[in-house]
């Protein structure tokens, strides 16, 4: 799309489609499909996380999920700081920091790390109208300020004279564990070969426990940044996130107690389908969540029994799962691919195999049998086809290979069940207060969007009756990169729908 055609955009684009079960029927887009096999970075490539983390976590969901519970969880006068100011010829931008009330409230569950949250504030050097302020969280892989600088908020600037706050993510950029490097790479498959385009050092989410910890982390930070900006005098305030960014803005809005626009980007009403039925499921390692599962009963056992979510799109849907995840698998290939590809690239001396322990979980010889652990289950063949060095490797280090768990045809599906219902249990919006005033939500979809599938679970309108869904044309691919001009009208008109309807809130 060249620039001309970019500046004659217009918001004539954007349809308007109230049917969601009719958009997904138009299947999903081809570009979102291809982008994520080019690009084969792994999530969870350490598993569940810690099974005691994650009873933390969900213990801890029941409170936040509950507004009146957590009305004094964060103080009015919670401190934060700005340590660094820089003026700019169209803005200042502060640089600041605070420290997250989750390590105060859940001590030790964040990474050392992740601590001390940081933000950038970018404020117009000249107010329009009042002194609004829109809160942006990170999307997947933005990590540090730039990009939500560049392609938001200094837009924004010239546009409405709208100020932007940007907090950064745990476990992304500052915040980032020093063990959640991995590589990724790019490979182009050439009919039977492949060939790799590049090899770069990215950082995904290491557990799926991670996940939780930073929904509940910026939940917390988000009022800790509102009531400062609310004793600092700034008016109105309002919250917005692209993609990943879209849902925890969304849960951060669920815990305010007053009115606040709200404009969730690119996302839906629960994290479950992006990872059991969207494309990102297959960056999922499935190899290990399925070898945690098994080996360790504490996840059947003990932790499926603390999920509370029993919504119509639950994860005891059973038949309705299975059958997205085939079309899903049938759309994108065997679940094996990811890996037998890289494993054959690897062979060849290509850069990828620098990273195939970290993307594979393979590359040392304990790894290298785990990995066939699964490709046994999966094949479905028998326990005694496994070479007697892998059970000799196995007690070597101490682990115990039962066969009736390990090797159950039922593990794969019982395994995406299992994430169905942790992801739900998180990141459900039903599981979680409605928001004050539900029209001054905003939520902009791709009606293709193949990240986000919207096909079996519960509708935001349902949910938070009264928002507005605008639909655009194409997937998550193509929104992301040509409408972020979409994005931030719906921004403009969220924020004046609320000035319209409570003019004279910030004086009460």
């Amino acid at each position: 799309m060249n620039k001309a055609k970019l500046a004659n955009f217009t918001l004539a684009e954007v349809e308007l489609r109230a049917p969601d079960a009719r958009c997904w029927s138009m299947g999903v887009s081809r570009l979102d499909v291809f982008y994520r096999r080019l690009l084969l970075t792994k999530l969870f490539i350490g598993g569940w996380g810690k099974p005691e983390d994650l009873k933390r976590i969900f213990e801890f969901r029941k409170i936040i999920g509950d507004r009146e519970k957590c009305k004094s969880l964060v103080p009015e006068d919670y401190p934060v700081y700005i340590n660094k100011s820089e003026e700019q010829s169209d803005c200042q931008i502060h640089d600041g920091f605070f420290i997250s009330p989750l390590e105060h409230l859940v001590p030790g569950i964040l990474p050392p790390e992740a601590v001390k949250a940081r933000f950038q504030f970018i404020v117009p050097k000249r107010w329009q109208k009042n002194r609004p302020v829109c809160i942006h969280l990170a999307g997947t892989g933005d990590h540090f300020f730039w990009r939500r600088r560049t392609l938001m908020a200094r837009p924004m600037i010239k546009e409405a004279g709208m100020a932007s706050l940007l907090l950064e993510n745990p476990y992304y950029g500052y915040r980032k564990p020093k063990d959640q490097l991995i590589i990724t790479a790019a490979i182009l498959r050439e009919g039977s070969s492949y060939k790799l385009l590049r090899a770069t050092w990215r950082s995904s989410l290491k557990n799926v426990s991670d996940l939780f910890v930073m929904g509940g982390a910026l939940i917390l930070e988000s009022t800790a940044l509102l009531r400062w900006l609310d004793r600092e005098g700034y008016w109105p305030l309002g919250m917005t996130g692209i993609s990943m960014g879209g849902y925890m803005a969304s849960l951060a809005v669920t815990n305010w107690p007053k009115p606040i626009p709200l404009i969730p980007c690119l996302s839906w009403s629960t994290a479950s389908s992006v990872f059991t039925t969207g494309v990102l499921s297959k960056a999922v390692n499935w190899t290990e969540l399925e070898k945690q599962y098994a080996i360790n009963s504490v996840y059947e056992e003990e932790i499926i029994n603390l999920l509370e979510y029993c919504g119509a799109d639950s994860f005891k849907m059973g038949p309705e799962l299975a059958k997205n995840v085939d079309s899903m698998e049938h759309l994108l290939g065997p679940s094996g691919g990811d890996r037998v590809s890289l494993d054959q690239y690897s062979k060849a001396g290509g850069e990828a195999e620098i990273g195939q322990g970290l993307l594979i979980g393979g590359g040392r010889a304990r790894d290298r049998g785990d990995h066939l652990l699964s490709s046994v289950n999966s094949s479905g063949a028998s326990l005694d086809s496994v070479p007697r060095s892998l059970h000799a490797n196995n007690r070597m280090h101490g682990k115990k290979t039962n066969s009736a768990k390990c090797f159950r045809p039922s593990l794969h599906r019982e395994s995406i069940s299992f994430m169905k219902g942790v992801m739900d249990e998180c990141t459900h919006m039903a599981n979680f207060s409605v928001p004050v005033d539900t029209s001054l939500i905003i939520v902009v979809q791709a009606i293709e969007d193949a990240y986000i599938p919207r096909t079996g679970v519960l509708s935001l309108q349902e949910i938070w009756p009264g928002c507005e869904v605008r639909y655009l044309n194409g997937g998550h691919i193509s929104a992301y990169l040509f409408k972020q001009n979409v994005f931030r009208q719906a921004i403009y008109d969220a924020f004046n729908r609320f000035c319209l309807k409570y003019p004279n809130l910030h004086k009460l």
